[in-house]
């Protein structure tokens, strides 16, 4: 699961890309032009950028190149009509980790997605392992001891969050910023309730530490050692 931001101008195209991603369990937040999707970009934390580069205000290729001057390391993949050789290489060369031409299909778009988020997160196995816990974000399955999670999608994004990030310490609005969408769903109160969800179900052995333990004070941290 990730938090990616979509800035498309076109409806239906938008409407049919966030459907999709959503339906692979991402988290996706849309802007329709780009001075908002510039300002969306610079003011939250995105796993990933999917940027048109026709837009209304400024065009995604600025939006790009303003990205990058601003030190965001964010992976964009450019979703344009663009087609020849000189487009692709200005885009790519202005700082885009990919480049899809539409019409495309989503089968290849989720693809696309995938490798930009392996490659920016470092990790090489897509399956999350500590202690007695393994996440499969693809297949949206998780494990505690061998036993399959019943988990709600708030309470996968949550443990998610937190095995990509063991042993730091994160306060609430910053889990929520990662975890959820900009909207009057990211409450304390939401957060906190979904928190206590998520512990209830993580049944660990009796002695072994809380997984997920409140750092009075500062926030919360993710136990990888037992």
């Amino acid at each position: 699961m990730a938090k990616i931001l979509l800035v498309e101008d076109d409806e239906s195209t938008a409407e049919f890309v966030s459907s999709w991603l959503m339906d692979e369990n991402h988290i996706v937040e849309h802007s329709a032009n780009g001075n908002e999707g510039l300002d969306f970009s610079l003011l939250s934390d995105y796993d990933l950028i999917l940027l048109d580069w026709d837009l209304p205000g400024m065009s995604g290729f600025d939006v790009l190149k303003a990205l990058r001057a601003k030190g965001k390391k964010t992976p964009v993949i450019m979703l344009t009509g663009k087609t020849t050789i000189n487009d692709k290489t200005a885009g790519l060369d202005g700082g885009a980790d990919d480049y899809l031409t539409k019409p495309f299909d989503l089968r290849e778009l989720s693809a696309r997605v995938r490798t930009q988020l392996r490659r920016f997160s470092g990790q090489v196995a897509n399956v999350l392992s500590c202690r007695s816990i393994d996440l499969d974000p693809e297949q949206f399955r998780a494990k505690c001891g061998g036993v399959d999670l019943d988990l709600l999608p708030k309470e996968f994004a949550l443990l998610e969050f937190f095995m990509r990030n063991p042993d730091k310490v994160f306060s609430a609005d910053a889990v929520m910023r990662r975890v959820w969408n900009s909207d009057s769903e990211s409450t304390t109160s939401a957060f906190r309730t979904a928190l206590m969800r998520l512990r209830k179900k993580l049944d660990l052995p009796t002695g072994e530490k809380e997984l997920i333990e409140t750092v009075h004070g500062l926030g919360y941290r993710f136990n990888s050692q037992g």
